[in-house]
C-alpha cells in the first residue's frame, strides 16, 4: 500500500469556502518517502490578516504561484492509487475535494486520519494536536503552520504509528 501524507494551508477554516495557499505531499511506501510535491498556490483571493499572521504566507508570496487548476493534474497523479493521509484528514481532504469539484472533477481517495489513528494506537496523551503530540513524542516540527513542515511532522508520526501497529492502522482507512 502506498500513502500520500498531505498538509495544506488555506485562506480560512471552512472546507467549502477556503482556497489553498500552500500544499505539501509526501508519498510514502510504508518504509520511506519515495516522492514529494510542495508548492505555494495562488488562491485567487486575498489572504486574511489572521491567516497571514498564522502561516506567514502573504499575498505577495502567492501572486506568482501556480493556481490550483495548474497543479491539479500533478496532485491527481501523485495521489492516484494511494491512501490520503493527514492530521485531521477531514479538513484537508474536503478542501482538496472542493477545489477539484470547482474544476468539474470528482476527487476520491481512501483516507486515513493521524489524529484518530493516534488516539487508537497510542492512547493517553493530553492533546492530539499536531504541535503538542509531536512534541510529546520527540518528533521535530519545523515551520509550524507551513504545509511542508506540518506534512513532514505528520509523516514522522505516520511512520511511528505504522511501525507500532501496521495491521490495525490499515483497518482505520476509510
Amino acid at each position: 500500500m502506498i500513502y500520500t501524507i498531505i498538509d495544506i494551508e488555506t485562506t480560512g477554516g471552512s472546507p467549502k469556502k477556503s482556497k489553498i495557499t500552500e500544499i505539501a505531499i509526501y508519498k510514502h511506501d510504508g518504509k520511506k518517502i519515495i516522492d514529494k510535491f510542495i508548492t505555494l498556490v495562488n488562491p485567487e483571493r486575498n489572504i486574511p490578516p489572521f491567516i497571514v499572521n498564522l502561516t506567514g504566507i502573504t499575498n505577495s508570496m502567492v501572486v506568482n504561484a501556480p493556481r490550483f487548476f495548474e497543479i491539479a493534474k500533478k496532485i491527481h497523479e501523485i495521489t492516484d492509487n494511494c491512501v490520503f493521509v493527514a492530521h485531521n484528514v477531514k479538513f484537508d481532504y474536503k478542501v482538496i475535494k472542493s477545489e477539484f469539484e470547482s474544476l468539474g472533477f470528482n476527487y476520491k481517495r481512501p483516507n486515513l486520519c493521524t489524529v484518530r489513528s493516534s488516539k487508537k494506537i497510542i492512547p493517553g496523551y493530553k492533546s492530539y494536536s499536531l504541535g503538542k503530540l509531536t512534541k510529546s513524542l520527540g518528533i521535530n516540527l519545523n515551520d509550524r503552520h507551513r504545509a511542508s513542515g506540518d506534512a513532514l511532522a505528520t509523516t514522522k508520526l505516520f511512520e511511528l504509528l505504522y511501525k507500532k501497529n501496521k495491521e490495525y492502522l490499515e483497518t482505520l482507512i476509510q
